[in-house]
């Protein structure tokens, strides 16, 4: 890796210097990230950021750092790895990240350094239009809907006239559109180089884009599907680089945790069976015996989600094969994947298609066996139950060393950020976690003005988080804040059952209460629900896990944050109670050691929704008495943002009240 590279004076000519040097001048007021970023201040938290990045660029070192809301994180590790002159990854959590910094902020950091760098965009596959998929399946006929037909005809057009063959780029079909599922293709159903389309595949154009690139963003998904590729022995989807950055790297243990596994879900199956249906009916029309396979292997998928339980959970894969019904399920959807897989060998020398099904069909029957027989103490076996669907999963107790080999096999800097890693200052749980235990560690707080604009509220009188009655306490004590607030609220609940419970509560609570809109997680999708919630400027959100994290409101239209207990994981979650049993078997604390860090630093994301801007004000609501109760409480404390405390009610609403006085009657809205 080059010592020297390009650097951009303030005054706009390039320079050769050192990496490490004139990173000041950039970040400065009058410097030219100021001139490009609109809205942009110099903060001291930034530059100190870009100056560790620079150095672990430097030295090929693997950083570990925390940078809280407004620090400008993006833009503290942008610029040293777009001045570093070597290849860089940068993986965000969500394509919605992906796009965002890939739209906005890159272009922006390049244009301020004025540096031709070529940049490329790559998701996984199942968000490239397949034409080959596409026409097989518009040919084919046999649709659901007549909503399917009308989506797959306008993804057709589609197809017909864009550039990069992204599905985000087709408002017109919705994005859980049944459709989509025909008109891409998944690493199983690839024909490859047999394609009649491979000349003209997106998937193949977006990775021959970012093969040549000299900056590829990327999503955590693909990341882990890449390394689990090459570690099979399969083509690199990624280039190699030489620098790697995780935003967002707080999911990283969770997404590595299943792609370091093995599942199979109902959809594969039912993939599975749609495609054979549909090959033997192209290649195998001569032999109609065969025709009925497909419908008994769907038959059998669906049987065993009816074996199961009926309601959404996680349960441990013992206790499932514990169920005769659900043993004489599973033995039957092998006995039809079998079968399957045997009359397809038969034909499987007249068509690529027939051959794909075939080695899928053995390939899934492996794995349904595996997690039948799996013998591993270094494993859990388990299954995620949906309300029409099932996925089992096993996966390892620990993704440490599995990770360690990904960093130790390259010389390259590897950077992790976000800004919910360390509880407290402490990082000692994340670096375990992934086997960065050697890593260098960063850690810069927010600038934004807590201590002056904002209130932690523990409210007095509430029973046990445990009790039926606790939901009911939640919702009493956050009303008088709702009210004092004008609305402009998020309750944020643990569990659903909670969240519904507080949902029906504040309907009848709120219903006299004019011009206060309130909205509930599920009546629309999770971004449509965050723009009606924008639009409307003093709505009350009640919502679960998905909107702990990843949710940007700012200004008016969100003063109070109500989070209705400790966020600690279930302890009967299966992945969990294996992880504690671990630990405890080798005399560790699995309290301490991992189910206080995973609440602590999951508390700190749901208070990240309150300040968003430095402008921004308001209160967050911790309903449970454990914060102070406990002794543990002390380090939940330490890991949020540095609040004024209190327990007065009065006292709080009156802070919100002081905040509104000037809202007078001022339509609500503009949210930024």
């Amino acid at each position: 890796m080059p010592s020297t590279t390009q650097r951009v004076s303030p005054t706009g000519t390039v320079e050769e210097t050192h990496l490490m040097d004139g990173l000041r001048d950039l970040f400065d007021a009058g410097g030219p990230l100021s001139r490009r970023v609109e809205g942009y201040s110099s903060r001291p938290q930034q530059v100190e950021m870009a100056e560790k990045v620079a150095a672990a660029i430097r030295d090929n070192a693997v950083l570990v750092c925390e940078a809280g809301t407004g620090t400008g994180k993006t833009f503290a590790y942008l610029v040293p790895a777009l001045l570093s002159g070597g290849k860089v990854i940068i993986s965000t959590g969500t394509k919605t990240l992906q796009d965002q910094l890939y739209h906005r902020d890159l272009p922006t950091a390049c244009r301020a350094l004025n540096i031709p760098v070529t940049t490329a965009l790559l998701k996984g596959r199942a968000n490239y239009v397949c034409h080959y998929h596409l026409q097989r399946n518009l040919l084919e006929g046999r649709l659901a809907s007549r909503q399917d037909v009308v989506h797959l005809q306008a993804i057709a057009r589609f197809a017909r006239t864009t550039q990069s063959g992204d599905r985000s780029e087709l408002a017109e079909v919705p994005e859980d559109a049944a459709a989509w599922s025909l008109a891409t293709s998944t690493r199983e159903n690839c024909l490859g180089q047999l394609c009649p389309d491979y000349g003209r595949c997106f998937v193949l154009a977006a990775r021959r884009a970012a093969l040549s690139a000299d900056v590829v963003v990327v999503n955590h998904h693909l990341f882990f599907a890449d390394v689990m590729l090459k570690d099979e022995g399969m083509a690199e989807l990624l280039p190699a680089c030489n620098t790697v950055v995780m935003d967002e790297a707080h999911q990283l243990p969770q997404t590595a945790t299943l792609f370091f596994g093995e599942s199979l879900s109902m959809g594969q199956l039912l993939d599975l069976a749609r495609d054979a249906r549909v090959a033997l009916a192209t290649a195998a029309p001569d032999m109609p015996e065969l025709a009925g396979l497909p419908a008994r292997l769907e038959k059998a998928t669906r049987d065993l989600r009816l074996a199961a339980p009926k309601q959404a959970a996680r349960l441990p894969g013992n206790a499932l094969l514990a169920d005769q019904d659900f043993m004489e399920a599973l033995k039957a959807l092998s006995g039809a994947l079998g079968e399957l897989a045997a009359a397809l060998d038969a034909v499987r020398e007249r068509d690529e298609g027939l051959a794909r099904c075939h080695g899928r069909s053995l390939e899934t029957q492996g794995r349904l066996e595996r997690w039948r027989e799996q013998d591993d103490p270094s494993r859990v076996r388990w299954a995620e139950l949906f309300v029409q669907s099932m996925v089992l999963h096993s996966s390892p107790l620990s993704v440490a060393d599995i990770f360690r080999k990904q960093i130790d096999g390259r010389a390259r800097a590897w950077i992790f950020t976000s800004a919910t890693l360390a509880v407290g200052q402490d990082f000692s749980h994340y670096r375990n976690a992934l086997g960065l235990e050697q890593a260098a560690t960063g850690y810069w707080g927010s600038p934004f003005d807590y201590a002056g604009r904002a209130r932690l509220y523990v409210p007095r009188g509430l029973p046990d988080p445990g009790t039926p009655e606790h939901t009911r306490a939640v919702v009493g004590k956050a009303l008088p804040l709702i009210r004092a607030a004008g609305g402009s609220t998020f309750l944020l609940f643990t569990t659903l059952r909670a969240m519904r419970l507080a949902h029906e509560l504040l309907a009848e609570s709120l219903g006299t209460d004019c011009g206060v809109p309130l909205l509930v997680q599920g009546e629309a999708p999770r971004s449509e629900l965050l723009e009606r919630f924008r639009r409307l400027g003093n709505a009350v959100l009640v919502a679960s896990a998905s909107f702990w994290e990843g949710v940007d409101v700012r200004g008016e239209a969100l003063r109070l944050v109500v989070i209705d207990k400790l966020p600690f994981a279930p302890p009967d979650d299966p992945v969990m109670e294996e992880r504690l049993k671990a630990l405890a078997r080798a005399g560790r604390n699995p309290f301490m050691e991992y189910q206080l860090p995973q609440a602590a630093i999951s508390l700190k994301q749901g208070a990240g929704r309150l300040i968003r801007d430095e402008q921004d004000h308001g209160v967050l609501m911790i309903a449970d008495a454990r914060l102070l109760s406990k002794s543990y409480g002390k380090r939940m404390i330490a890991s949020l943002p540095p609040m004024m405390f209190t327990r007065d009610a009065e006292e709080t609403a009156r802070f919100l009240k002081s905040f509104s006085e000037d809202r007078g009657a001022a339509q609500p809205g503009a949210a930024a």
